[in-house]
Order: structure tokens, then C-alpha cells, then sequence
């Protein structure tokens, strides 16, 4: 059948900023909405796919399967069939919470994988998009208008001059050090910045390899498990599990910030120090002193976990937020990068929703626009609010707190829910169970008309 002529929602021109996560996660799904006019700027000079290991839940794998990367992802990924939680002092077993139905329970599997695998299977599903186009090595200078088109300065490394571009909706997910939150905040409410909610917590992000875990059969047998292994102490645990085929043992860690403690804001990361890694932990059991002496000289990096406070809005114009942008949120209940991918597939569900000779309507636009705002920032900020919540209770001192927690866990799970929010069955339902592209189109015109 021919295309008609008369333009329609598909014809807009989307703007991306950011090939992250949520910033390839929302071209994909508008592509595969349907729009023919995508374009995604990222500074980077490309997509250089480093990182560490990510969890990647139901909830989030149902998006991808709709975006039809799902496969590709799983290929490599370990599916995921229990959680055992231990005093990192002693190696103690706390809880084993078994997991051996999540799949039959929410249609998705739970994966643990290489930040490098879900990435780059969303880039190539991109690229698989002719109404995708990237532009690395680009940076955003300025936003000039909000409304109704947003029109926007960039700077690219390849030639001297700034350049305009003008979209018909920007959306930008640019992550926790957004510039666009800065100017879109500016213009909506006169704020000079946002205010950073101070975690007090950094994080060392630590990969081995099967070669390296060898003579330590211990060590091997959890990189050949599909269980998430997670150590508790006072102030700070470790989280770790298998990616890549079972061949690299994926180590995150959370603990008490001194190094970022005096350092500007900007300073995420930095270089770390194989001793003092050593030193945090010092307490923990032989089994992750073995693990940690592992870790090469030179090769340890240190992250500071940060998040802010939320926001007063996530759309301004024909602007909107997405992922760490507008929320962002500490790593204990592994819902980051989902939370984000959901973001640009909530977006692309709402914005086909716009009626053809309501394109170029400033005002529905913006209501489409906080429609996803509506949809999304509920979920979100309780599911940030929660990860903090949870890394409180992981990381209790001696006391009647911690005592009346580990009775609780010695349940693994059996009364429905467990202190590690992660692996708890009632806070799973709530997460896994929901589908936010179907509740996207079945709440839109309710929420659309209360606007």
C-alpha cells in the first residue's frame, strides 16, 4: 500500500542526545514504532563498549524482546537461578533465596551479562535501523528554544564551527551529569543546578577471568554457578556473579566514599589504589581476600555513587528527560539501565499516541510528553528510593537491627520477602511483573485528558 503523502506522527523529528543505555534503548523503540526520523549525538568518539558486568531483570528483558535484541543478549548471558547472601567476615550462608522460576513466573528471565553485550546488541539493532543516524564526537552547547521546536547548539570534534539543529522533540538521556537537565531546569523553574542527594558510598568495578580464577577451585565454582553471590558487612558488601559465557566473574562493590568526599562534583571516577581496596575489605573472609588479591596492580578504578535529589519535572516544551538524567539511583536493586531502556519505550508508546493533525500542537505535545513523566516518575522514584533503602539494611553494624535482619533472611524468602530488596519475591512481583509499554497505552488517554 503507498505511504500516503500527508505527514503524520512518524514524520517528527526525533532528536536523541546520549548512546548510552536509555539513549539507544529510545531510538530503538522509536524506530521500531515506526518513526522515520531519528538522530542520536553523543560525545563520545564512539560507543567504545567498556564497563562491568549488569543485571538485567524481567521487567527490562520484556522491552528488549519487543525491541529484538532478547536474543542475542541471552546467548551469552547467565541466567540466573538463586541469590546467596553471606557475612562477608565469615562467609557465613545468611539466606540462599532460589529463583529457578522467574521466567515462568514473568514470561523473562532474569540475566546477569557484560554492560558491553546489552549495548552493543542494542547498537546493532540500531544500525539495523535506517531511520537511525549517529553523530559521535558531538556535544551539546546549548538549547536555544524549548518550544515548539526545540532548537539546539552542538560542537562537534570534526569541524570548528558550532551548528544548529532543529527537532521536533528532544529527548535526552544524557545521563547524571546531564547538561540538558541543567538547561531545561533553568528555563522551567530559574533553577541555577539540581541538588546532589550525597550517598557517601563509591564502588570498585572489578571483571577476572576464568584464566585468573583457576587455581582456586572455590572461585571457579561460582563462575560456574548461576547464582549471585552477595557479602555483607558493616558499611559496605560486595556483589558479584558470573557473565560472558561463565568465563569472567563480574565483582561490584559498595563502601564508604573518602576518596570523591572532598572532590568537586564533576569527579565520578578515578584511579584506585590496590592497598587501600584491600584495606576496606580487610575484614571480609579469606575467600574474598583471594578474590581481591587477584585484581592486577594498576587496574583498580573506583567510582563515586551518586544520585540527586527528584526532580521538579522531567519535560519542559517539547523536552523530556530519560534514564539517570531524571533518575538517577544507587546500584542495590539493579534496576538502573532498566529503568532507563523502559524510559524510551514508555516515550515511543506515548508519542505514536499523537494524532496526525496534532504534530505541530505545542500543547499536546507537551501533555504527550508528561504523559511518560505521569507513567514514569511514580515507578521510579520509589524503585531509587527502595535501592536506597535496601543498601541501609545490607550494610547494619552489630545491633538489635542486624540481628532482627539476618532472622530475617535465615527465612530465604519463604514469608515473601527478604531485606535484600533485590532478591525479595514481593518486591520482585511489584518490579518484574510490570509491563510499562501495556499499562503506557492503556492509561494514556486517562492520563492525557486529567492534564
Amino acid at each position: 500500500m503507498p505511504h500516503s503523502t500527508t505527514a503524520d506522527v512518524y514524520d517528527l523529528r526525533i532528536v536523541v542526545i546520549g548512546a548510552g543505555m536509555g539513549g539507544l534503548g529510545t531510538a530503538l523503540a522509536f524506530a521500531k514504532k515506526g518513526f522515520k526520523n531519528i538522530n542520536v549525538y553523543e560525545t563520545a568518539s564512539n560507543l567504545g563498549f567498556v564497563g562491568a558486568g549488569i543485571q538485567m531483570p524481567p521487567n527490562v528483558m520484556r522491552v528488549l524482546g519487543r525491541l529484538g535484541v532478547a536474543a542475542e543478549i541471552e546467548a551469552e548471558a547467565t541466567n540466573v537461578q538463586a541469590t546467596s547472601i553471606r557475612q562477608g567476615s565469615t562467609n557465613e550462608e545468611l539466606a540462599h533465596v532460589a529463583m529457578p522460576d522467574i521466567r515462568e513466573k514473568y514470561g523473562f528471565p532474569h540475566l546477569t551479562g557484560h554492560r558491553s553485550n546489552l549495548a552493543g546488541s542494542l547498537y546493532n539493532g540500531c544500525l539495523k535501523e535506517p531511520s537511525i543516524k549517529f553523530h559521535f564526537s558531538t556535544s551539546l552547547v546549548n538549547i536555544t528554544s524549548f518550544s515548539p521546536k526545540p532548537t539546539l547548539v552542538f560542537k562537534s570534534r570534526d569541524q570548528p564551527q558550532e551548528f544548529t539543529v532543529e527537532a521536533d522533540i528532544l529527548l535526552s538521556a544524557d545521563g547524571i551529569k546531564s547538561p540538558t537537565r541543567s538547561l531545561l531546569l533553568r528555563a522551567s523553574h530559574n533553577l541555577t543546578q539540581t541538588e546532589e542527594e550525597d550517598t557517601g558510598q563509591a564502588a570498585y568495578r572489578i571483571m577476572l577471568h576464568r584464566s585468573q580464577l583457576a587455581p582456586f577451585p572455590e572461585l571457579i565454582s561460582l563462575l560456574d554457578s548461576d547464582t549471585v553471590v552477595r557479602w555483607v558487612g558493616e558499611r559496605r558488601h560486595i556483589i558479584a556473579y558470573p557473565v560472558s559465557n561463565h568465563n569472567i566473574y563480574n565483582i561490584s562493590t559498595a563502601h564508604p566514599d573518602t576518596n570523591f568526599a572532598s572532590a568537586t562534583s564533576a569527579t565520578y571516577t578515578t584511579k584506585g589504589s590496590k592497598s587501600q581496596m584491600l584495606s576496606v575489605f580487610e575484614t571480609f573472609c579469606p575467600l574474598v581476600q583471594d578474590m581481591l588479591n587477584l585484581v592486577p596492580d594498576g587496574e583498580v578504578c573506583e567510582w563515586k555513587l551518586r544520585i540527586h535529589k527528584p526532580l521538579p519535572t522531567w519535560v519542559h516544551g517539547s523536552v523530556a528527560l530519560v534514564g539517570d538524567a531524571c533518575h538517577a539511583t544507587l546500584p542495590h536493586l539493579s534496576q538502573g539501565a532498566a529503568m532507563a531502556i523502559e524510559d524510551g519505550a514508555v516515550l515511543a508508546e506515548v508519542v505514536s499516541k499523537i494524532p496526525a493533525d496534532k504534530i505541530n500542537d505545542q500543547e499536546t505535545v507537551t501533555k504527550t510528553l508528561k504523559v511518560y513523566e505521569l507513567l514514569r516518575k511514580p515507578h521510579c522514584t520509589a524503585l531509587v528510593d527502595l535501592a536506597t533503602h535496601s543498601g541501609r539494611v545490607l550494610h547494619l553494624g552489630e545491633g538489635k537491627a542486624k540481628e532482627e535482619r539476618d532472622k530475617q533472611f535465615k527465612e530465604n524468602g519463604k514469608s515473601g520477602s527478604v531485606p535484600d530488596k533485590w532478591a525479595s519475591p514481593d518486591v520482585q512481583k511489584m518490579i518484574y511483573a510490570n509491563d510499562c509499554v501495556k499499562e503506557a497505552g492503556e492509561r494514556f488517554g486517562e492520563l492525557f485528558a486529567s492534564l
